[in-house]
C-alpha cells in the first residue's frame, strides 16, 4: 500500500529533546555511563497525599467518565488557587481541565486559529509552540529574546512584529528553556501593546511555583481586568507537584474560548483521567510543604551548578530565576574545541564525554544548550566536571 500521510504531519519538526533523550537511554541500555541532563520533569516522586487521594477515589468507584471540561470540584480547586495566588477570580465556565498543559495549548490553538493566522513566539521558545501553531494551520512568527535582555522581548519588538494577521502572542514566565521571569512592569508594557492591537495573550505559567531568590512570579492577567479578559492562562500540576505522568493541565480565560475548547475536547479526548483529577484536587487543597521542599532542593542545585558552569572555558550562563533549566551560551566552547556549530559540540559531549544536553537550536537559539538540574546534585557536579574536562582536553 502506498502510504500518504497528511501534509500537516509531514511539516512537523522532530523534537530535539526526545531525540537526545532516546539516544542517551539507548547508550545507557548498552551499559554506557551516560549522565542525562535533558529531563523536563522533577526527579521527586508525586507527594504521598496526592497518590493516596487518587487511590481512595478509585476504591470508591470514581473511575468513570467525567465532564469533558473536567470535574467541577477540580475546577473549584483551580479557581481557589487563582484567587489565593494571583488575586483573580474565574467562574467554572472560564476553566477547562485538560490532559496536561500541552493539550490545553493544542486545543487553544485549534479553536482560535484559522489558516495563516499568525502567533508571535519569542525565542528561545519551548519546542512545541511552533509545531502546535502549524498543526492549527497557523504561522509562527519569531521575535528574538536577546541574551543581553535576559532572553526577554520588549514592547517595541512586539509592536513591530504585529500584522493584520496576528492573532496571539505567547508569554512563558518562568521560561522553558531559559528560566527567566518577566517583571510586572515588563508585562504591563507588553499587555498595553496587546490591548491596543487586540490580540490574545497566551500566558504559559506552568513553572510558576518554581521561582528562586527574591524573584516573584507575576501573571499578566492579574495586572488589570482588561488584561485578564484578553489573556488565556495555561497551567497544570505537572511541574509544581511533580505529576508529569498524571497528565493534568488547564486553561483559564474568556468564556467563549473555553467553551469552544471544551466542545473540541468532547469530540477528541472525552475527558481527563478521573483518578488523576482527584489527585489534582488533593494537590491544590492539601499541604504545599512537598512543593517547598522540592523548590529548595532545586535552588540549592542551581546555586552550586551555575557557578561551576561559568568556570568552563567558553561557557557563559545567565543565572535563571525560575523553572529548573540552565541555558548557557557555548558558542565559544564549540569553537575552542574545533566544532563548526553547537549541535556538533553537543553530539560530541554525548558520544565522548557521556553527557546528554539539549542543543539550543531546538529552542530557536543555536548558540546555547539546555541543561536540566532536575537530577541529583552528585550527578550534576559529575556532568559539569566531564564537560569541563572535555573542553580543556580538546582546546
Amino acid at each position: 500500500m502506498d502510504i500518504q500521510l497528511a501534509q500537516r504531519v509531514k511539516a512537523l519538526t522532530p523534537s530535539t529533546t526526545l531525540a537526545i533523550t532516546a539516544k542517551a537511554k539507548e547508550m545507557k541500555a548498552q551499559g554506557i555511563d551516560v549522565i542525562g541532563l535533558g529531563a523536563g520533569e522533577p526527579d521527586f516522586n508525586t507527594p504521598e497525599h496526592i497518590i493516596e487521594a487518587a487511590y481512595e477515589s478509585m476504591k470508591k468507584g470514581q473511575t468513570k467518565y467525567t465532564p469533558a471540561g473536567g470535574l467541577p470540584e477540580l475546577k473549584d480547586a483551580i479557581i481557589a488557587k487563582f484567587e489565593k495566588d494571583q488575586g483573580i477570580t474565574y467562574k467554572r465556565s472560564e476553566v477547562i481541565v485538560t490532559i496536561g498543559a500541552k493539550h490545553a495549548l493544542y486545543t487553544l490553538f485549534q479553536v482560535i486559529l484559522d489558516k495563516d493566522d499568525e502567533v508571535i513566539i519569542p525565542t528561545p521558545y519551548w519546542v512545541s509552540y511552533p509545531e502546535q501553531v502549524k498543526l492549527a494551520d497557523g504561522k509562527p512568527v519569531y521575535i528574538e529574546g536577546k541574551e543581553e535582555n535576559e532572553f526577554k522581548i520588549s514592547a517595541e519588538q512586539l509592536e513591530a512584529a504585529i500584522t493584520e494577521k496576528t492573532k496571539a502572542v505567547i508569554i512563558n514566565s518562568p521560561s522553558n528553556p531559559t528560566g527567566m521571569l518577566y517583571t510586572a512592569e515588563e508585562l504591563q508594557a507588553l499587555g498595553e501593546v496587546a490591548l491596543r492591537k487586540n490580540i490574545w495573550i497566551i500566558s504559559d505559567e506552568i513553572y510558576e511555583k518554581l521561582v528562586y531568590g527574591d524573584h516573584q512570579h507575576v501573571s499578566i492577567a492579574e495586572l488589570s481586568p482588561e488584561l485578564k479578559e484578553q489573556t488565556i492562562i495555561i497551567n497544570g500540576v505537572s511541574k509544581s507537584h511533580s505529576m508529569t505522568g498524571w497528565r493534568i493541565g488547564y486553561a483559564a480565560g474568556n468564556e467563549q474560548v473555553i467553551k469552544a475548547m471544551t466542545d473540541l475536547a468532547s469530540h477528541s479526548t472525552s475527558n481527563p483521567t478521573a483518578p488523576s483529577q482527584y489527585g489534582s484536587i488533593a494537590a491544590y487543597e492539601g499541604t504545599q510543604q512537598p512543593v517547598e521542599v522540592m523548590k529548595e532542593a532545586f535552588e540549592k542545585r542551581l546555586n552550586v551548578i551555575h557557578a561551576k558552569l561559568n568556570e568552563i572555558p567558553g561557557f557563559s550562563c545567565l543565572k535563571p530565576q525560575g523553572a529548573f533549566y540552565l541555558f548557557p551560551n557555548v558558542k565559544e566552547a564549540a569553537k575552542l574545541t574545533g566544532f563548526a556549530d553547537v549541535d556538533a559540540f553537543v553530539k560530541a559531549l554525548l558520544e565522548e564525554a557521556k553527557v546528554a544536553v539539549i542543543p539550543g537550536s531546538g529552542f530557536g537559539s543555536p548558540d546555547n544548550i539546555r541543561l536540566s538540574y532536575a537530577t541529583s546534585l552528585e550527578a550534576l557536579e559529575a556532568a559539569v566536571e566531564r564537560m569541563a574536562t572535555y573542553v580543556k582536553e580538546h582546546m
